[in-house]
């Protein structure tokens, strides 16, 4: 019998994709790189890169390891010119959040021996309160009657809605959806929904929503095909594809903007994250557990989810009514 020892070296050479002087280049990648490269979510990859790049630029950073040599002086420099740009205090504390991120890394990777973001000063969540409205109730009802139910269109419109105000879901979390993801676990339906961070979490299908899908599957023909995207296009002229998954633009524009406009919904700042806050704020006022709603939503910090947290700040409530003469 051969000896498996001297097997080894074939089997590593004959398993291995990568040349050795790949190999050797990925180990040469220095840690600035590396952190970039492991954050999974795009849209928080962009962000975080356009972030570094700025302050890259303030600093005057030419190569990825002289972010060795920041101190925290150079950190709250760049933090006083966000402010005297008037950026928004969410952007600044997430610009610094995205530097932070990156030295802690550097620190795990014994590339630096301290973050120089800790102890710099972030500015204040202001009214703690959070700036995406929520609409009424009556507003609500009004916009999931709004598209017309003898269409398909119509029909996949109002099971968008639906599938938004009774679940609270990211506009990139609909569009992510597929048909395998209306699951059945214990007898009772859920939706599998594609979170951030590729985190996976699992929501009970709410009864009129799932009616409303269902309703919508069966009226465009596609509820048998398990990995078809669950809301398409019902006419795409530019390419005539239609077994695609619909955009977060076309979601907005096409449906939760023109059926606002058509209720009248006339809200500063209204758009579709405004349904994850009605969603939200409803599931709070009516006695819903806010731990309960944090993994509902998908939210990493309790904090976030009582941005959403009105219940304290009803106009009723308010002294101003207690006031008698």
């Amino acid at each position: 019998m051969a000896n498996p020892k001297n097997q080894t070296p074939q089997l590593i050479s004959e398993s291995r994709t990568l040349t050795a002087l790949e190999f050797q280049g990925l180990s040469n990648v220095p840690p600035e790189l590396e952190w970039f490269a492991n954050i999974t979510n795009e849209r928080t990859k962009r962000a975080y890169e356009q972030d570094v790049k700025d302050f890259c630029s303030f600093v005057g950073i030419q190569t990825p390891t002289e972010m060795r040599l920041v101190t925290r002086p150079h950190i709250i420099a760049w933090r006083k010119t966000l402010d005297e740009r008037q950026l928004a205090a969410a952007t600044i504390r997430r610009k610094l959040a995205a530097l932070s991120s990156l030295f802690d890394f550097l620190c795990e990777s014994n590339a630096v021996a301290n973050n120089p973001v800790d102890g710099v000063k972030r500015p204040s969540e202001g009214i703690n309160e959070g700036k995406t409205p929520a609409i009424s109730d009556a507003q609500a009802r009004r916009l999931l009657d709004a598209p017309d139910p003898t269409t398909v269109k119509g029909k996949r419109d109002r099971a968008i809605l639906a599938t938004f105000l009774f679940h609270g879901l990211r506009s990139e979390e609909l569009c992510k959806l597929k048909v395998k993801d209306i699951t059945s676990r214990r007898g009772v339906m859920y939706l599998r929904v594609h979170g951030k961070g590729s985190k996976i979490r699992f929501l009970p299908a709410h009864a009129g929503a799932l009616e409303k899908i269902n309703d919508y599957l069966e009226a465009a023909g596609h509820g048998k095909e398990s990995n078809s995207p669950l809301f398409r296009p019902v006419k795409n002229p530019s390419t005539g594809d239609l077994e695609k998954s619909l955009s977060g633009v076309a979601v907005y524009s096409r449906i939760v903007k023109r059926y606002a406009k058509e209720c009248g919904i006339n809200v500063e700042g209204f758009c579709v994250h405004a349904l994850r806050a009605t969603a939200a704020t409803n599931a709070l006022e009516n006695e819903a557990d806010i731990a309960e709603v944090q993994d509902w939503l998908g939210h990493s910090s309790i904090s976030t989810t009582r941005l959403y947290d009105r219940r304290k700040k009803k106009p009723e409530d308010s002294p101003t009514f207690k006031v008698r003469y």
